[in-house]
């Protein structure tokens, strides 16, 4: 088993699940996104470029998705906490996966790449 199924098989559900559509919906949102295991999480790239990974709250348990390039996107529900440049999104794996919202941030990012 490779690092990265280990990291996904290593949640119970429904935390499990949601990271696995996270991850369908990311490679599926754009032909040039590639998956790596970086930094022992899951991390994918854009044409070779480091373009978000997945992770897990330590205090709340909820699953992010984390957008390198993301500083200057004005979303709500994107979250600097600690970090100097990149945003977060929670996302509650007990509830819908916000798609559309997910869709929005996506094609904002990929914006910051040309």
């Amino acid at each position: 088993m490779t690092p990265l199924q280990e990291f996904y098989e290593s949640f119970p559900e429904p935390t499990q699940g949601c990271f696995l559509f996270l991850r369908k919906f990311i490679l599926s949102n754009n032909e040039h996104m590639e998956e790596k295991w970086k930094w022992k999480l899951p991390f994918f790239y854009y044409k070779k470029k480091p373009f978000c990974y997945l992770w897990i709250n330590k205090k709340t348990r909820m699953p992010y998705v984390c957008f390198m390039r993301s500083l200057h996107i004005d979303v709500l529900e994107l979250e600097l906490g600690n970090r100097k440049q990149m945003k977060a999104l929670t996302i509650d794996p007990n509830k819908d996966i916000p798609q559309e919202l997910l869709e929005v941030i996506m094609k904002e990012s990929l914006n910051k790449f040309d």
